[in-house]
């Protein structure tokens, strides 16, 4: 059943387009196929772009038929462009009109939309309300609209920008040095002091709090709104404007002001203002830039004397508009997102979604059925399922910046425990040069001289029948990823990742000579998982095993289907070839047949089928012609690849020629969980790589299942 829902702004400004990012993130960790439906084009720019909607009608497009008395045509229209925006979808997120002087009658059009879409209500607004008996009012009145916070549409209320700046008008003004945000009310408070909360009827769906920095622009961004000369561009893509002042004091006045952040506005011929910016900004406090007003350009010798500041990267622009016009335009700045502002969009998602009520939203856009497996859900749930198991993941390659960086990341978000073999003083030196900080917890350094000489009794026993001695066992053990095994094995850590210096092999031949494969596996075998646009997809085996034969092939199927369901993957095999069925013949074709065969004799609970072609196996316009019995064939879930030559080049090329995210390799039929890394590993792939290897640890805990 398909869900609406449309997000009603009360007044301008309310941030209900950034409500409707987090909201729809929330569905698409949900694994819900989840569309957003902009109805009337309004004065934000973006929007359609952020969204990848296109508007069913233009604003004066609208006004031609509320003059002309034609609501209903427009309805028609805006239903039919509904229909075809969200018919894949399993729910709609609907964009309703902001009253302002554009759209005055933007209530009505509202409640007209609302009827139409067979949708439920949730109004954006801002704290402005002086007190709680009339926020109160104005809420039921806002309700009332769509019948009422009982009986209605309306399912409550959701406050955006709570204890946002304001001027003494009462407007919010981000670019104001000096105006400071107000206290936020907690949504319990609010709950028990707001009439209109109690009985459970008209929710409070979440409380965000104002923060500056989501709203401000880039400094590049200051040529949206004046005609600005870049004198030096420096770090004006990165650094952002959450401050302005005006420049009109002198030097030794302006220390206060002379903050990270804020954008220094003075006119072109005041050299000392420009200097002391300068010197801030050498002094660490890094500066959104300095705007130069009135068309004066200070003279070479002045660049050439804050020419350590232009190194830093502080932004100097120039622009022939007088400063106080100047600093008229700059409030315009603050609302809206330039397209390719990907940092901001993902910021504000992200605050969104961590200051809506989950649960609420949760109960609100249930929707029955098999749920697609999102790369955000994806995503998601290796964070929720690995910070609740508590394990403990030692990281072989412990002074290398990618492993320290994702370390301390797990450690925040609470993944896991991360162990870095490393000697701390080359940690410190690191820590230091990048500026990180040391985690509270969830984050330890482990010195591997002084931990090897326990485990070289253990080895020795372990590798004996090899002819293994002390002597040798101490040479073996100066390799951090040998030392790392064997605190696994030893059960000092629960699992073991490493692979961003080392090659797989590093990795993986100490866990099968100390760890090895558990009962009942003959091999070991690699899954990635493929974050493609719409859905997580399982490939196997693209890491470990060149040419597998058909027993060792359906080993790695019936392998790589138990790790999809235990990640929330529902599998649906396909073993892949280039035939489909029974169209074609040779060798390689036979052995896949046969690997069919075998993984559908040894486990007869799962989907699979084979050989398929790839595009049959993920297309369902082609499994219709060439595989239309197939119970897998264009809903395939998981590929499995005949050799590591096919597997290994699909992967990236898909990898990079889609730029798809992919998590992996995750090593099967260990033991205890060991995986491996690219050496070309991102950061998140490092985190997201913890999060699998501690899940894999926790598997016979309930919630991993």
């Amino acid at each position: 059943m398909k869900h609406c829902f449309m997000l009603s702004p009360m007044g301008s400004s309310t941030g209900a387009s950034s409500v409707a990012m987090g909201v729809l993130h929330l569905a698409d960790q949900r694994g819900l196929s989840a569309a957003f439906f902009l109805p009337v084009a309004q004065s934000v720019q973006s929007l359609s772009t952020t969204f990848g909607a296109k508007p069913a009608m233009g604003m004066e497009q609208l006004h031609q038929y509320l003059s002309d008395g034609e609501l209903d045509d427009a309805l028609e229209l805006i239903v039919a462009a509904y229909e075809e925006a969200a018919k894949d979808a399993d729910i709609v997120i609907v964009l309703g009109l902001a009253a302002n002087d554009q759209a005055p009658f933007a209530a009505r059009v509202n409640a007209a939309l609302a009827k139409s879409l067979d949708a439920k209500v949730i109004l954006v607004t801002t704290d402005t309300e002086a007190s709680h008996q009339y926020m109160n009012r104005k809420l039921e009145v806002a309700s009332e609209v769509y019948g009422g916070s009982v009986h209605g549409r309306t399912l409550g209320v959701v406050i955006n920008k709570a204890g946002a700046p304001r001027d003494v008008h009462g407007t919010i003004r981000p670019e104001m040095f000096d105006t400071q945000g107000r206290e936020i009310p907690s949504a319990a408070t609010l709950e028990k002091q707001l009439p209109i909360f109690r009985g459970g009827h008209f929710k409070l769906f979440g409380i965000i709090p104002w923060q500056s920095r989501l709203m401000a622009p880039r400094s590049i961004d200051l040529n949206r709104v004046l005609p600005v000369q870049m004198l030096h561009e420096g770090e004006a893509h990165t650094r952002r404007i959450e401050h302005v002042s005006i420049g009109a004091r002198s030097p030794g006045n302006l220390v206060s002001v002379l903050q990270p952040g804020t954008l220094i506005v003075t006119s072109g011929d005041r050299n000392d203002v420009l200097q002391a910016a300068a010197l801030a900004e050498i002094n660490g406090k890094h500066l959104a830039g300095v705007l130069l007003t009135g068309g004066l350009e200070p003279a070479e010798s002045t660049l050439q004397l804050i020419a350590p500041a232009l190194k830093s990267g502080l932004p100097i622009m120039l622009t022939k508009i007088a400063t106080y016009p100047t600093a008229t335009r700059l409030p315009s700045l603050y609302p809206y997102t330039p397209d390719d502002d990907n940092e901001r969009f993902d910021a504000v998602t992200e605050h969104v979604v961590a200051h809506l009520e989950r649960e609420k939203f949760r109960e609100m856009i249930s929707v029955d059925g098999e749920r697609r497996l999102s790369p955000a859900a994806f995503r998601y749930n290796l964070v929720r399922v690995s910070s609740a198991l508590k394990k403990t993941i030692v990281l072989p390659e412990g002074d290398e910046p990618r492993t320290v960086e994702a370390a301390i990341a797990c450690a925040k978000k609470g993944i896991a425990h991360c162990q870095l073999l490393a000697e701390p003083k080359i940690i410190d030196e690191l820590m230091k040069k990048r500026g990180w900080d040391y985690p509270e917890r969830n984050f330890e350094i482990v010195d591997p001289r002084s931990i090897r000489n326990k485990y070289v009794n253990a080895f020795v026993e372990l590798r004996k029948h090899k002819g293994m001695n002390e002597v040798r066992a101490h040479q073996l053990l100066e390799d951090n990823v040998v030392l790392g095994t064997m605190m696994l094995q030893q059960n000092d850590v629960d699992g073991l990742v490493s692979g961003a210096v080392h090659t797989t092999a590093n990795t993986i031949l100490p866990a099968l000579q100390l760890i090895k494969t558990k009962p009942g596996s003959s091999l070991v075998s690699s899954i990635f998982f493929m974050c493609l646009p719409d859905q997580v997809m399982v490939y196997g085996d693209c890491a470990v095993n060149p040419d597998p034969d058909a027993q060792q092939l359906a080993d790695i199927a019936i392998q790589s289907a138990d790790s999809a369901a235990a990640f929330g993957i529902p599998p649906r095999v396909a073993m892949i070839s280039y035939s489909t069925g029974s169209s074609g013949t040779g060798a390689d074709v036979e052995k896949v047949r046969e690997a069919t065969r075998l993984a559908k004799e040894l486990r007869p609970d799962l989907l699979i089928d084979g050989p398929l072609q790839y595009d049959a196996a993920t297309t369902a316009s082609v499994a219709a012609s060439k595989a239309p019995d197939s119970p897998v064939a264009g809903k395939a879930t998981v590929i499995i690849f005949p050799d590591l030559n096919t597997g290994n080049t699909t992967y990236k090329a898909v990898q990079r020629s889609a730029s798809v995210v992919s998590v992996g390799p995750m090593l099967q039929g260990l033991n205890k969980p060991v995986n491996d890394l690219s050496r070309g590993a991102l950061v998140d792939d490092i985190v997201y790589t913890v999060a699998l290897t501690a899940i894999q640890a926790g598997a016979d805990n309930p919630e991993t299942n």
